[in-house]
């Protein structure tokens, strides 16, 4: 599975985890969005959430757009592809640590490897970051059952005991 990053440039590129996946050769960025590859687009603003059965569309290709979360509106996530949401998940990164859906775009592509079965994609795009197994400690449970689920809605439903558990 390749991964791709829509690369916005509003953020401090030394905190930046889009150009450190450049840096190991583990994504492809783009400063156009028009360049960015057909795929399963990563966006928080879908109406269906990411699921098992995404992995049979036999796209290969995952996106994610990197840009402040200020910036991150609808509007952003004009690209081409099968627009998914990424269901509960836990930031690990040291900024927003703990932060439900407040995740970092490796820790999105990485999440969202895991969903699709794509347990060693996951590891292998964290390991350039020395919280990066903590993403995957920490989000152990929900990732499996996630991983097991069979639709979209299985997932959501999923999600819903997480968010229960939240509040």
């Amino acid at each position: 599975m390749e991964c791709h990053v829509y690369y916005e440039g509003d953020d401090d590129p030394d905190k930046c985890t889009a150009r450190r996946l450049e840096k190991f050769d583990k994504a492809t960025l783009y400063r156009s969005m028009g360049q960015v590859p057909y795929g399963i687009v990563l966006n928080p603003h879908a109406e269906q959430a990411l699921s098992p059965a995404d992995a049979d569309d036999g796209l290969g290709t995952l996106v994610a757009l990197d840009c402040s979360w200020e910036s991150a509106e609808a509007a952003s996530f004009k690209m081409r592809g099968v627009h998914r949401a990424l269901p509960f998940l836990v930031a690990a990164n040291p900024i927003n640590y703990g932060r439900p859906f407040q995740l970092t775009t490796v820790e999105a592509l990485a999440g969202a490897a895991c969903i699709l079965g794509e347990w060693d994609l996951a590891e292998d795009l964290l390991e350039p970051f020395r919280w990066g197994e903590t993403f995957l400690t920490l989000n152990e449970e929900p990732l499996r059952r996630y991983s097991e689920c069979t639709d979209s809605s299985e997932v959501v439903a999923v999600q819903d005991d997480y968010l229960a558990d939240e509040e």
